[in-house]
């Protein structure tokens, strides 16, 4: 499940996610995703992952495509959450972006939205 969190920057994509994302929720958050970087170039991305269990195969393969289309779009990514697989993740993604990747924990959840609203 994705729910979108709302903030003052227009240039930023919140999200927080949970459980198992499934295709349809790419099909929320791509189209949302894609409309900001035409209007903005390059955005922010505030990923938390709350109870986060994963993707099923083909929002895996959504999650993919996105990442792989975007890889440079994007100034800062936010990466949130509770569990050793997540920071691995959000390390294993720094190669593969121009991106500022960092993450934290969800105890530190204002620090990252502090840190991926800032230019």
């Amino acid at each position: 499940m994705v729910k979108y969190l709302d903030t003052e920057k227009d240039d930023l994509v919140a999200v927080v996610v949970s459980g198992t994302l499934e295709k349809e929720d790419y099909t929320q958050l791509i189209p949302r995703v894609e409309a900001k970087i035409r209007q903005y170039g390059k955005i922010n991305l505030y990923w938390e992952m709350d109870r986060f269990e994963g993707w099923n195969m083909a929002s895996a393969v959504q999650d993919l495509k996105l990442d792989i289309k975007h890889a440079n779009d994007f100034r800062r990514v936010a990466m949130v959450g509770a569990k050793k697989w997540e920071d691995w993740l959000t390390q294993l993604m720094k190669p593969f972006s121009d991106a500022e990747v960092k993450y934290f924990d969800l105890t530190e959840r204002e620090l990252a939205m502090a840190w991926v609203k800032e230019q």
